[in-house]
């Protein structure tokens, strides 16, 4: 076929050739949408039809190279991009190589699900920890905004800063897979009164495959970008159902352990802290509502997670391929979070030795506490 067809969800062009490879629809399918003139308006590809309506995740063949190709040419055209950003796992979810790809275009930082943190949460906190950890990469955002992109919270400043710079300007979506940015699109989109439900989402990484453009009425377009996959996000190595129970969907209710030296934390199989030197003290937990957490001596644990990972401990599973729990002590010299990327934090007082583990050391951290 001269005229290639794009599926509106995932922005792949539409094939019947491979079912492994993007944009596969049946030739039936296919053929139909063509003779019925339907192109360019509601088609989706298998992949996306499945997701939208069975909440399930057909692999395809997908390229990095691509992606990366795609984001190197905005340095070539005047845009506004938006590098949205997980709030649970901030570090490996901002681009920190971002100004090598937009070369003299403005950004901005949007932290997606902020729906999650407590109702005392302060968002003038949380916006200077996002600063401060940017400035540190070398990226200095024209401004940073907080939303909930599955929500449609805090919404209302963001849509009218993205109206006025895109009267001059097409605006990029940009970000790590997972992190929301197709929702957020949606969401943006639903508000401003177009289209609902354009993108195909999910909480798989992955899902967008290529460009997506939204026209805007003043002439400019919204533009959908594919999440680039990295290795330092535990989400990308977890299955679908894995994901559904690391992954928050509610606001975090935080749960503490009154902790001494020598005793340990288990978040599943996926992280561990060790409470090493300091007075007793509460250790509070904010992850997903369905994580496991153990408790257990310290001079134990080694045994038990050699025992239990995988089963008790689980995720992650054998055929997940992880690394094994890696660890760092740190010194708190304030109130402060211990971080497990994507799966939550652990806020924990002034003057303690930890030692905090995740598999080979992904998504491990800390900051000053934000609660």
């Amino acid at each position: 076929m001269d005229d290639q067809i794009v599926c509106i969800g995932c922005g792949a062009v539409l094939q019947s050739d491979n079912p492994q490879e993007a944009g596969y629809l049946p030739i039936s399918r296919l053929q139909q949408a063509i003779e019925s003139g339907d192109e360019g308006s509601d088609i989706y590809c298998q992949r996306c039809f499945r997701l939208r309506h069975y909440n399930e995740i057909m692999p395809v063949n997908a390229d990095n190279d691509d992606f990366l190709k795609l984001l190197n040419s905005l340095a070539t055209k005047k845009a506004l991009v938006v590098n949205v950003v997980d709030l649970f796992d901030f570090t490996n979810s901002l681009l920190s190589s971002l100004k090598r790809f937009i070369g003299e275009n403005d950004f901005i930082l949007v932290g997606n699900k902020f729906d999650l943190f407590p109702d005392n949460s302060r968002q003038s906190k949380i916006k200077d920890w996002m600063r401060q950890e940017a400035n540190r990469a070398g990226l200095f955002p024209k401004k940073i905004f907080l939303v909930s992109a599955k929500n449609k919270k805090n919404l209302t400043q963001l849509i009218t800063y993205l109206d006025q710079k895109s009267r001059e300007q097409d605006v990029y979506f940009v970000g790590m897979t997972n992190v929301g940015k197709s929702t957020l699109l949606n969401a943006i989109v639903d508000q401003m009164g177009d289209v609902k439900n354009l993108i195909t989402t999910s909480r798989f990484p992955g899902t967008t495959l290529a460009k997506i453009e939204i026209p805007l009425a003043n002439g400019h377009f919204l533009i959908d970008t594919p999440g680039i996959l990295t290795q330092n996000q535990l989400v990308t190595h977890l299955n679908t159902k894995e994901l559904a129970v690391v992954s928050p969907q509610k606001q975090l209710k935080p749960v503490t352990f009154q902790l001494s030296p020598g005793n340990s934390l288990f978040l599943a199989g996926l992280g561990r802290v060790d409470f090493l030197k300091g007075e007793k003290a509460s250790f509070t937990v904010y992850a997903a509502r369905g994580l496991y957490i153990h408790r257990t001596k310290t001079a134990n644990a080694d045994a038990f997670y050699t025992k239990h990972i995988g089963e008790l401990l689980s995720p992650p599973t054998k055929e997940d391929n992880l690394p094994s729990l890696k660890g760092q002590e740190y010194h708190t010299s304030n109130k402060s979070d211990l971080l497990f990327g994507g799966i939550g934090f652990i806020t924990v007082p002034a003057n303690c030795l930890v030692k905090i583990y995740t598999p080979g050391q992904i998504g491990l951290g800390i900051r000053r506490a934000l609660i």
